[in-house]
């Protein structure tokens, strides 16, 4: 699907009022991997056959590996592109994975829904001479929509000495080692909206120009340019030191508690060599790279553990390969689920390529996890369906109390999607009861733009509901939710980054009224909450529909000794609607046009 950018489509406009101010502020089809049909893998996956379902088996025909040796990578790679660079809600999914070795005068430019990763136990185990390129030609120079793309385990020497990344949410850089700079603009320096790195050494200048904010995690960096709104840093290594608002650094010397995202490797080499999933060890007070010293802590499951999933089969075939044991591996596409996919064995991961995409169809929850230990998911979107989901992905029964401090549970690189691609409606996105759970960036999002989109037509009231006690997020991007885009009512919870837009399409004030309360609040801490801690959170407001909306606040919470908030913001994007204040009724109002941000750095 090709979506060539209208002149000045509501989410450009809004953007570019976010930008302006953002700018000013910076320094200076693809035949060979077709998928088959749904009814084909349907039928090839599914038969009417009850034995046991076999573990392993190929990653289909949208997982291109490639080795040194390959011939016509860059011809391969850019026919992918060539297809994903402008297919925003399209259907294509691609993962493209590098074998261990070196390769030369490669430029892979990445589209949507693709992921680049190499597959050795370090990024060092495979270096490109070259560079992982996301700009934002298709976009006129707008980044802002640069969505649902990833870079993961690799090593770049980039050819012109600086490597070029201008995405905006849900394209996490993970496990790399950059020999040379990093820019998170496009070219000219047009507009870009924040992102995620973690687990990455850059030995060079990484520089965001024009990005608003930006969340790195447990990483080293040679250095960091400039800041616009919203920078945060937990657990890296030359982080500019902490100096919120001016310039607006959020900077913490350790990340309470990491795991790193599971990865596919292959182990050996020639005719024994297979792939691997490894799973790092969880980390406490982490700072740096987990890889530094070689290979990382951790342990790894063959893919004979793994129930290799292509698109087209149904849920009662996923539930039926957790219900032996296995694994799951999810190759990219599309898969349509009737029944909730339900993971009941402690440890098991579900793991997916090339941004594999769950659709509930009938108004079921998508995945089910129940209170046990360490399960992981990772790597994957649910995208809801026409039909309302009460939710969509649960992690952990209501009333969930088992203590998992020891094994968490990890949510990673998981995003939700409600509209965008076709109407989709879910009452809450996103809810963890599990305790200690650790979500470890998401992006759950309310489309503002795409097919099926408007204030009733892609309802959904809730973005994400913590219930659970002790859970951790870092990397939190929750937008534009009819109501609360965040509730956390578990106690002792933390979240470090946090990135929210409301709802711009509101009609008018009584459409956001809450109660005597003017609109929701972006984050709600609970009443009776009476431990929480966040660092590093923003929220800006866009109602163009009604610029005289008016949004209280952008953070509620009690106001109690425990519940403490460090860095917050929020900011009125040209006018179009206003907050009177940051936090309850502390801060000031935003101001008029200036698409300047309002702060309070630190509460109570």
């Amino acid at each position: 699907m090709n979506h060539t950018p209208p002149s000045d489509p509501p989410a450009v406009r809004r953007r570019a009022v976010l930008a302006v101010a953002a700018t000013a502020a910076a320094v200076p089809a693809l035949s060979a991997a077709a998928s088959p049909s749904a009814s084909a893998a349907a039928s090839a996956q599914d038969g009417d056959c009850p034995h046991a379902l076999p573990g392993g088996g190929d990653l289909g025909p949208n997982v291109l590996v490639f080795g040194p040796a390959t011939p016509e990578i860059q011809a391969r790679v850019d026919e992918v592109f060539r297809q994903q660079e402008s297919a925003q809600f399209g259907t294509g999914r691609y993962a493209l994975l590098f074998k261990p070795g070196t390769y030369h005068g490669l430029n892979a430019q990445l589209g949507f829904y693709t992921s680049i990763a190499g597959l050795g136990l370090s990024p060092d185990d495979t270096t490109i001479n070259g560079d992982v390129t996301v700009d934002a030609g298709w976009f006129g120079g707008n980044a802002t929509q640069n969505f649902w793309r990833s870079a993961e385990n690799l090593a770049l020497v980039p050819a012109g000495g600086t490597n070029r990344w201008a995405v905006a949410q849900a394209a996490p850089f993970r496990r790399m080692h950059i020999r040379g700079g990093l820019n998170l603009a496009p070219s000219g320096y047009g507009w870009a909206s924040g992102g995620y790195i973690a687990d990455s050494r850059v030995e060079g200048e990484i520089g965001p120009y024009s990005q608003q904010q930006w969340y790195t995690r447990d990483s080293s960096i040679g250095s960091w340019l400039n800041g616009v709104w919203n920078m945060v840093f937990s657990g890296v290594e030359g982080a500019p030191a902490q100096s919120f608002p001016n310039p607006p650094y959020t900077t913490l010397e350790t990340t309470p508690v990491s795991r790193e995202k599971p990865f596919l490797y292959v182990d050996g080499d020639g005719v024994d060599e297979e792939f691997r999933v490894f799973l790092p060890a969880k980390r406490t007070n982490a700072r740096g790279v987990s890889w530094g010293n070689g290979t990382p802590r951790g342990n790894s499951l063959p893919l004979s553990r793994f129930y290799v999933a292509k698109p087209g089969v149904s849920a009662a075939k996923l539930n039926q390969a957790l219900a032996q044991g296995l694994n799951l591996l999810l190759t990219p596409g599309i898969y349509h689920l009737d029944q909730p996919i339900r993971v009941t064995r402690a440890n098991t991961v579900v793991l997916g390529l090339g941004y594999a995409t769950l659709i509930p169809d009938n108004g079921v929850t998508a995945l089910k996890v129940a209170d046990v230990d360490g399960v992981r998911l990772a790597g994957f979107l649910v995208d809801a369906g026409p039909v309302n989901s009460s939710t969509l992905l649960e992690i952990g029964p209501p009333g969930a109390r088992r203590d998992h401090s020891a094994n968490p549970t990890t949510v990673q690189d998981v995003f939700v999607r409600i509209g965008g691609a076709g109407p989709g409606k879910a009452t809450t996105s996103m809810v963890i009861n599990s305790r200690h759970t650790i979500v470890d960036h998401t992006w759950v999002w309310r489309a503002d733009h795409g097919e099926g989109v408007g204030w009733d037509t892609n309802r959904a009231d809730y973005g994400v509901v913590v219930n659970g006690d002790d859970v951790l997020a870092t990397g939190l991007f929750v937008e534009h939710f009819n109501k609360y885009d965040v509730q956390w009512y578990g106690q002792r919870g933390r979240t470090i980054f946090f990135q929210n837009e409301k709802a711009y399409d509101a009609p008018n004030q009584a459409a956001i009224q809450n109660g005597a309360m003017k609109g929701f609040a972006a984050y709600k801490v609970g009443d009776n909450v009476t431990t929480h801690e966040g660092w590093g959170l923003g929220s800006y407001c866009f109602y163009n529909v009604d610029p005289t909306i008016v949004q209280h606040h952008g953070f509620a919470a009690p106001n109690v000794p425990g519940v403490k908030f460090h860095d917050l913001l929020v900011v009125s994007l040209g006018g179009n609607g206003q907050y009177e204040h940051v936090v309850n009724d502390l801060g000031a109002p935003t101001s008029g046009t200036s698409t300047v941000p309002s702060t309070v750095v630190s509460y109570p």
